[in-house]
């Protein structure tokens, strides 16, 4: 776009120099409404993939209404896998907070000592995690230290309640005891940590992005996903969204089958909506890698 702001008649102008139609319903009043509703800058992302050379000109025939159409496929994916994600998370949470809570009773801050957890951990979770801004932002762990102003953390069933998934995935990494993090990856049917935290960690990516209105259609883990028995990938390919999705499907499966089923159904829905654009199904096909059954 270029250093320069430009008005939203000047943004459809570059755009049909470089090749894009404008010929849905509506037509350049539709693309205006549009820029200015989701703006040039993020919509750059969904018409990428009809650019054909360093000049960013467009494929023939690459049409405005296309690259909304991936637009909203992307926002409708992310709602989906948004209900999906937000289950595994609380689930993990709890489990997380009685299965460790329950093997230290008597240490309620477990997640701040050294027998428990990793000294690396610990010493940076006052600043990193526990820190000032945590505490008042949070209202039951406010109200924890109004009441007990002794004391230098909240409980774990506390604390855990209101940190990052990507800190719950750290608290996790973190603890000595490998048999109760076995115990713990068992109760979603993996036995080697290593797969756990690997498959937790493709969740945690896809999830960000959602949580954040990142771009999805196109995300690629940038570690491969470990090859396991429990889920199988399309042309082994262990990066692409299709199989990171599989991963998230295979977790809230161990959760709730009724639910997976729902959200499988879902995005097959939503994938099959676009079944007759052959450019929004190419992009389906080769870029989320999925591929019907």
């Amino acid at each position: 776009m270029g250093s320069k702001a430009t008005t939203v008649e000047e943004q459809i102008q570059k755009l049909s120099n470089r090749g894009m139609v404008f010929e849905e319903s509506g037509g350049i009043d539709k693309a205006k409404e549009i820029l200015l509703d989701v703006g040039y800058y993020r919509l750059g992302f969904y018409w990428n993939p009809f650019e054909i050379d360093k000049d960013h000109n467009f494929a023939a025939g690459t049409k405005f209404s296309d690259v909304v159409c991936l637009y909203y496929l992307d926002v409708d994916l992310k709602n989906i896998l948004n209900k999906a994600l937000n289950r595994i998370e609380i689930n993990l949470r709890t489990q997380l907070i009685y299965y460790v809570s329950n093997t230290y009773p008597d240490n309620p801050t477990w997640f701040a000592s050294k027998k428990v957890m990793y000294p690396h951990f610990v010493d940076n979770f006052p600043n990193l995690s526990y820190t000032e801004k945590f505490k008042l932002s949070n209202k039951p762990i406010k109200k924890h230290h109004l009441n007990y102003p002794n004391d230098i953390f909240a409980p774990a069933w506390k604390t855990l309640e209101f940190l990052t998934f990507g800190t719950i995935y750290t608290i996790f990494y973190s603890l000595k005891d490998e048999n109760l993090k076995k115990k713990i990856a068992g109760l979603y049917g993996i036995k080697k940590i290593y797969i756990f935290q690997n498959f937790l960690k493709t969740v945690i990516f896809i999830r960000n992005i959602c949580a954040h209105s990142g771009i999805l259609f196109d995300s690629n883990t940038p570690k491969e996903i470990e090859t396991t028995p429990l889920i199988l990938f399309n042309d082994n390919n262990r990066h692409s969204l299709d199989s990171s999705i599989k991963v998230i499907l295979y977790f809230l499966e161990t959760i709730s089958k009724s639910r997976k089923n729902i959200i499988e159904k879902e995005i097959i829905s939503l994938f099959e909506s676009h079944s007759g654009n052959p450019v929004i199904q190419k992009i389906i096909t080769e870029k989320i890698g999925y591929i019907k059954k």
